[in-house]
């Protein structure tokens, strides 16, 4: 019934989403190489909308925080359970009418036969190659990004002068900010993969397959791992819940 978990737990679902079809995307390129058009553009448009959505939940936990902060007697009044479900569902209309555009445009675009046929599922436009495809997501891309980090900025900027009394609750969220801001430029190495792994596939050919597990794991799981270290550990109260839970785990 906090606004700030049901965040936090829809930021870790997106992240669950995220890293087991990207997992399972790379380990299907080992094992059969090529999917279905088909499947391949649900498991795609499912990773794409779990990236976004967790980008975008940075931005609305960052004003969440600069909320409590800076107007803490408006807080519970602004910051409600129903407008968070309001706010998530936002998020996920948001992503949905983006990708659903790239569906359109792969229907009137590419033949029927394309949808029943193969390729290898690794890379978004391998079966959304239309330029018009390419030049929408590099606006929302851009878009998306100048948003965020805006936010971002914005929030820890009014934390940091607003918070002059430097209480507790004031430095941890300013910390809690930073963090976010961290994760999100670790977040935004997706942009800039595949040319990473292709200078670096160019540099050392014969370690293909090491480089992409590599960047994989560095780029797509890494800056998942901080979101249950960032409130699973440093938050007073999910610890608490935590602990008593592993405490049980061992009892039974």
């Amino acid at each position: 019934m906090t606004p700030r978990y049901i965040l936090f737990i829809h930021l870790v679902i997106c992240d669950i989403i995220l890293m087991t079809l990207l997992t399972l995307l790379h380990l299907l390129s080992y094992i059969v190489q090529t999917l279905n058009v088909s499947l391949c553009i649900v498991m795609i448009m499912l990773t794409t909308a779990a990236n976004y959505s967790s980008q975008m939940t940075l931005a609305v936990m960052s004003l969440e925080c600069y909320i409590a902060v800076c107007y803490p007697l408006r807080h519970s009044q602004i910051c409600t359970v129903m407008k968070t479900y309001i706010v998530i569902a936002c998020i996920w209309w948001i992503n949905a009418l983006n990708l659903f555009l790239d569906v359109f445009i792969g229907l009137a675009t590419e033949p029927l036969e394309f949808f029943h046929s193969r390729v290898w599922c690794g890379d978004k436009y391998m079966v959304f190659h239309h330029s018009y495809t390419i030049e929408k997501d590099k606006i929302f891309d851009i878009a998306l990004l100048v948003i965020v980090w805006l936010t971002l900025i914005y929030t820890y900027l009014r934390i940091l002068f607003t918070a002059k009394s430097a209480t507790a609750d004031a430095q941890k969220a300013r910390n809690t900010v930073l963090l976010h801001s961290f994760q999100l430029l670790l977040s935004t190495l997706n942009y800039v993969y595949f040319l990473i792994l292709l200078e670096l596939q160019a540099m050392f050919p014969s370690k293909r397959r090491a480089i992409r597990f590599a960047l994989t794991v560095l780029i797509n799981i890494m800056p998942r791992i901080i979101s249950p270290l960032l409130y699973g550990l440093r938050d007073k109260t999910f610890r608490k819940y935590l602990k008593k839970h592993v405490f049980c785990a061992k009892s039974m």
